[in-house]
């Protein structure tokens, strides 16, 4: 990039100077949230290469963040794709100091012959052949503030390379993310080997990096059914062995068991008015 002047190595029809990523990272660290921040980095993009265009939508659930072409990239299409994405994603854990996991990613052309590389650079699903070239991840993220300062990115843009290629290890919505799994499901016994590979990661992963937010899986089924079971007891009139059950509970005497010690009541007690 350096010898070329080019931080784009090739893919636009005019150079990218050098600074120039640095240039984008700079007006967007301002942002009061992740989601602003990122929508900065792409319209600023456009305004330094107009080869393509950068796009972040979000629905309730998921965020996405696509690339429209504009042009013929020729045999710099897939480098370019890939790289702006990566980019893009390492910027983005980077600003919210959390690592960010892809639910997909899919690219407009015919999975390559090292196609086994993408499940390296992205996590989740890699789908080919499709009509741009996009990465898709929980929408909450984009809530999150931002945890970066000038410093702090004077230091990373002098190693800024690891971010378009390492995965980050800390996720701050890990936590969030296993309660929903729990909550949408909370019959279900939920064992740890299942939550990881829901999450793409490992058991000793999961485990660890639930221990540095000050959580675990069990102290968050307790939680889930902890609020599953007080809804239904006061909302609805099913027998407490069908409460049980529907808490994921194996049978009703181990419910009672638990809910007396989170409650310090039986469910019949916390169900009878005054």
């Amino acid at each position: 990039m350096q010898e070329l002047d080019d931080e784009a190595l090739g893919w636009f029809s005019r150079r990218l100077p050098w600074g120039s990523y640095g240039m984008l990272a700079r007006a967007s660290i301002s942002a009061p949230n992740l989601g602003v921040a990122l929508k900065r980095w792409c319209r600023h993009h456009g305004l330094l290469a107009d080869d393509i265009g950068l796009q972040v939508q979000a629905t309730a659930d998921i965020a996405t963040i696509s690339i429209a072409e504009s042009c013929n990239l020729g045999a710099m299409r897939e480098f370019c794709l890939v790289s702006v994405l990566r980019n893009i994603h390492g910027l983005a854990c980077w600003l919210i100091d959390s690592r960010i996991p892809l639910q997909g990613a899919q690219f407009p052309f015919a999975a390559p012959l090292h196609h086994s590389v993408y499940a390296v650079l992205f996590s989740g699903s890699t789908a080919f052949e499709q009509a741009q070239a996009q990465i898709r991840f929980d929408a909450r993220y984009l809530n999150l503030p931002l945890r970066r300062d000038e410093k702090a990115l004077q230091q990373m843009l002098q190693h800024a390379l690891p971010l378009t290629v390492l995965q980050y290890r800390r996720d701050r919505l890990l936590v969030q993310r296993v309660r929903r799994m729990l909550a949408s499901a909370p019959a279900q016994s939920h064992n740890a080997n299942d939550l990881a590979a829901s999450l793409h990661m490992s058991v000793r992963t999961l485990h660890r990096q639930l221990k540095d937010e000050g959580a675990s899986i069990q102290a968050l089924k307790d939680e889930v059914r902890q609020s599953r079971a007080r809804d239904l007891l006061l909302r609805t009139q099913r027998p407490i062995k069908q409460v049980a059950a529907a808490s994921g509970f194996l049978n009703e005497k181990s419910f009672i068991r638990a809910f007396r010690s989170w409650t310090g009541h039986s469910p019949a007690e916390f169900r009878r008015p005054g």
